[in-house]
């Protein structure tokens, strides 16, 4: 099989794109494209389509590969990174995803693919997984490690073994908190291996022990801000980081409020920015207090004007 080299590690704030829908819930391509544009021209460093916060569980084929046609054009004409979500509990099947998405998408820089959910293989099966994928697979990796939803917490020997695996690029953490597993894997890096914020309230920190930037559904709002915490903590100034960290921190917990991303397409659909704020079942659109919460975090973050030099 030939296979592509790995592109450079992925820096900086990629968002997880939201999928939107028309009134008679169609997906809403246009409103994607202009979204996508937007944010990207706001400083996002990349767009992830068909990660957890664009509902692909609820897409079908074909909306699938619309979603990521958009994302694919949209980063082309931007020169953008574009991730794309792939794989499930399923080795073969994973490794068959993989395969197509080089040959429909070969814009997809990198694929970011999950720990296998629900069967909760051993370690080394994970890493038995993995290593069928790098062996197979002509697009880089990103482990997705979140074991809130997969079930299966991953050891730091078992992310080592992961990261000398040829074509994982690195690991996106979404673990529900600033681990010992995260502290450790960030005081002694891999080399080669990125390692990317996946949980929007534990981004700065995680930035700040030397995650290279985050996947943060949170940045379809505020994303230049995002984007100035991120370049903040590479340059090493920790004071405009942390006063961009304390207005946004505060956001991302009103977004994630209610299951995501019901909040964000809420906030985006008050904005006029997409068309409606639905989601599909079994999620269930934003109250009406949550989403009242996230504009007025939202308000205050905009608000406010971090110098781009502090102290």
């Amino acid at each position: 099989m030939t296979t592509s080299a790995p592109l450079g590690p992925p820096e900086g704030i990629h968002v997880p794109l939201i999928t939107p829908f028309t009134d008679d819930d169609r997906v809403a391509v246009d409103a994607l494209a202009a979204l996508a544009r937007s944010l990207l021209d706001a400083g996002a460093a990349g767009l992830v389509a068909l990660g957890t916060t664009g509902e692909p569980s609820v897409l079908s084929a074909a909306e699938r590969r619309a979603v990521v046609e958009v994302c694919a054009e949209v980063c082309r004409e931007r020169g953008a990174t574009l991730t794309v979500g792939v794989g499930s509990n399923d080795t073969r099947g994973t490794a068959e995803e993989l395969r197509a998405l080089r040959e429909s998408t070969p814009e997809a820089g990198f694929a970011l693919v999950p720990v296998p959910p629900y069967t909760r293989p051993s370690q080394d099966g994970v890493v038995a997984h993995f290593t069928h994928l790098s062996a197979h697979s002509p697009v880089p990796l990103l482990v997705y490690d979140i074991p809130y939803r997969t079930g299966l917490a991953l050891a730091p020997a078992t992310l080592r073994r992961l990261a000398a695996l040829p074509m994982v690029a690195g690991t996106k953490r979404a673990v529900g908190s600033l681990d010992a597993t995260s502290v450790d894997l960030l005081a002694d890096p891999p080399p080669d291996f990125t390692v990317l914020g996946g949980d929007d309230l534990y981004a700065s920190p995680m930035m700040a022990l030397g995650a290279a930037g985050g996947i943060l559904a949170s940045a379809h709002l505020c994303t230049g801000l995002w984007a100035g915490l991120a370049a903040a903590w590479r340059d090493g100034d920790a004071v405009r980081a942390r006063a961009a960290g304390r207005l946004l921190t505060p956001l991302a917990a009103a977004l994630f409020a209610e299951p995501n991303p019901a909040v964000a397409k809420a906030v985006l659909h008050a904005r006029g920015l997409i068309p409606t704020p639905a989601v599909r079942l079994p999620l269930l659109p934003a109250s009406p207090g949550a989403t009242a919460s996230a504009l007025e975090r939202l308000a205050a973050a905009e608000s406010v004007h971090i110098p781009a030099h502090l102290g």
